[in-house]
């Protein structure tokens, strides 16, 4: 056994493979997309480096990171939790629905971005709130059905919940006045739901 397989007491999982899935992080938003502590995540985060997991740069693009070690280790973790869960048809199956969802969802941020004025495509600056509540309205009809795929995934693999918290955490701010949380945050509906969609790539081990 090597040192990168080697069994932890800790959430190392999730830690790892919140990177692999959303890339470089600091541990703040490390610790919400897992629903850890900080303190917790930033321990996890140094044992993972001293194992040559997971690296940090520096900066204001920087973060925490994996190393190729610490790829290979999640996939080989991913892999091995998946298959002792006997989950792989469940959400193999959650992964062909969420297939059906995802054109809709780039749809929807597609229209929350640009908007037609007179026929011309312009940059959506927010002036008018009714058209905004129209697209979150259409972006909570989205959410109900996303729900039904993400509880699927939980019930298989717990660790699918947190998308679940997540997304519906994302659409409650937008809809309470942060339009950030729409598409333009790293905490938004539009990120946590292209961090979802790498993590069933990952897990099924399909390539992009």
């Amino acid at each position: 056994m090597t040192q990168s397989d080697a069994p932890r007491s800790g959430d190392d999982l999730p830690v790892l493979h919140t990177l692999r899935c959303g890339g470089y992080a600091g541990v703040a938003r490390v610790a919400a997309a897992t629903g850890l502590d900080e303190a917790a995540v930033e321990s996890e985060l140094i044992d993972l480096a001293v194992d040559g997991l997971v690296t940090r740069l520096a900066g204001p693009f920087g973060g925490w990171g994996l190393t190729d070690a610490g790829r290979a280790a999640d996939a080989e973790r991913v892999t091995r939790e998946l298959d002792s869960a006997g989950a792989r048809p469940v959400v193999a199956a959650a992964y062909g629905d969420f297939l059906v969802l995802n054109p809709e969802l780039l749809d929807l941020c597609a229209a929350w971005q640009l908007r037609s004025l007179d026929g011309v495509a312009v940059a959506n600056d927010h002036g008018d709130p009714a058209y905004d509540a129209r697209v979150l309205d259409r972006f909570a009809g989205l959410h109900e059905r996303a729900e039904a795929v993400c509880a699927d995934l939980a019930a298989a693999l717990p660790r699918f919940g947190r998308y679940r918290v997540r997304l519906a955490g994302a659409l409650d701010r937008a809809r309470g006045g942060e339009l950030e949380y729409v598409a333009d945050s790293t905490a938004s509906y539009h990120t946590v739901w292209a961090e979802l969609h790498e993590d069933l790539l990952a897990t099924l081990g399909i390539p992009r």
